[in-house]
């Protein structure tokens, strides 16, 4: 696989180039590189891929931290903005076609606020599907496969998607010749202008259908329940969005499939509360555990780990099990799970219990004697309130 170039390289701009300057270049570059300005160029329509690759990441804001941050690595399989090799025509232009308004003139076909076909017809894509998918910590660490019932549009199965009543036919229209799109002249103090719009008529299709199919009354798709398979990669968040090309609406009259948005709930969990790629646990032992030592059981996202607990502990001491966290979603290693140790101090004790504890308070040994480390800890914390 080619070594990607650098974003800011591709659009020509520097790393505090302001949203405008990124939308400036982007269209400069588009324009120069469109399909329809370079007919049959593969070199033309790979660098203009790029290009939409570059401003997609670096016109997001969480997009282009995590670039800054990490470069490709930071954004790769995150969808269109971080895979270029998946990424086609339909998608760019429904996507960015609000930068470019109404451009014409330019002897495009169409312009680019269109979805087309290589031909030049317009092409209809299906909208996006969003949907919730609730997940425990179990499933973030180790990813998971979903089966989700879902209403969408889909392939109407009467007509195959084409609109057209069984036996019936389309014919060309009349009014584009089939084009989808119509050219418009207009006088200016400059000269002609040329510009072209979708056709009226036909509605960019290039064809009309002569008589409707039942199932679909013409659009080629109905609505029906279906259940969709997606795989969640390990180390998702809460809020985190992901992207699944093609498993959306179905488009009109055998068009583009829209994308299904799967919105991420990290579900509570009884043991654990994350922090970032780590994950917190609390748990507590007696004081006399805290004062000889001892080993405890605390519970992983896999399973169970034993530690020790060195003698003299002081209550709230944090332990930290490295690489039993979460993964990083973009590959970046594992969190550590950090167990806070507290001792538990009865609130009721017997008559022998009670007299132990005061032969212990009269006990030297027991007198309060912190470390260097803890007097630096706790002048640190009187020099915060002072």
């Amino acid at each position: 696989m080619a070594t990607k170039r650098d974003y800011y390289e591709v659009l020509g701009v520097s790393k505090s180039a302001t949203e405008e300057e990124l939308k400036k270049s982007y269209r400069k570059l588009a324009l120069k590189y469109h399909p329809d300005r370079n007919p049959d160029d593969k070199e033309s329509e790979e660098k203009f891929k790029e290009a939409a690759e570059a401003y997609e990441v670096l016109s997001n804001k969480d997009k282009k931290q995590k670039y800054d941050q990490f470069g490709h690595a930071g954004v790769d399989g995150q969808g269109f903005g971080g895979g270029g090799q998946n990424m086609n025509m339909d998608d760019i232009f429904s996507m960015f076609g609000d930068i470019f308004g109404g451009f014409g003139g330019g002897g495009f076909s169409g312009g680019f606020g269109g979805q087309r076909s290589r031909g030049g017809r317009r092409v209809n894509k299906g909208s996006s599907l969003r949907i919730k998918v609730k997940l425990s910590l179990e499933d973030i660490e180790k990813g998971v496969e979903k089966k989700i019932k879902v209403n969408k549009y889909v392939t109407c199965k009467t007509c195959h998607g084409s609109g057209a009543k069984e036996g019936s036919d389309s014919t060309t229209c009349t009014q584009c010749s089939g084009s989808g799109y119509i050219t418009q002249v207009q006088r200016t103090i400059l000269g002609n202008m040329q510009t072209q719009a979708v056709c009226p008529t036909c509605g960019g299709e290039g064809k009309i259908i002569k008589e409707k199919c039942t199932s679909c009354h013409g659009d080629g798709i109905v609505k029906q329940e279906e259940v969709i398979t997606i795989n969640i990669p390990a180390g998702v968040a809460d809020g985190m969005q992901i992207s699944f090309s093609g498993l959306g609406n179905a488009g009109a009259r055998n068009g583009v499939n829209g994308d299904l948005i799967v919105s991420v709930e990290e579900l509570p969990h009884e043991d654990f509360e994350r922090d970032g790629n780590n994950v917190c646990h609390q748990t507590y032992i007696t004081v006399s555990d805290a004062i000889l030592g001892t080993t405890i059981e605390v519970p992983t996202l896999g399973g169970k780990a034993k530690f020790k607990i060195e003698q003299g502990m002081t209550s709230g001491k944090v332990y930290r099990l490295r690489g039993k966290g979460l993964p990083d979603v973009n590959g970046y290693g594992r969190g550590d799970i950090l167990v806070r140790v507290d001792v538990w101090i009865p609130k009721s004790y017997s008559k022998e219990e009670k007299k132990m504890l005061e032969t212990l308070q009269k006990s030297k040994n027991f007198e309060p004697n912190p470390s260097a480390k803890e007097k630096s800890f706790f002048e640190k914390m009187k020099n915060m309130f002072n």
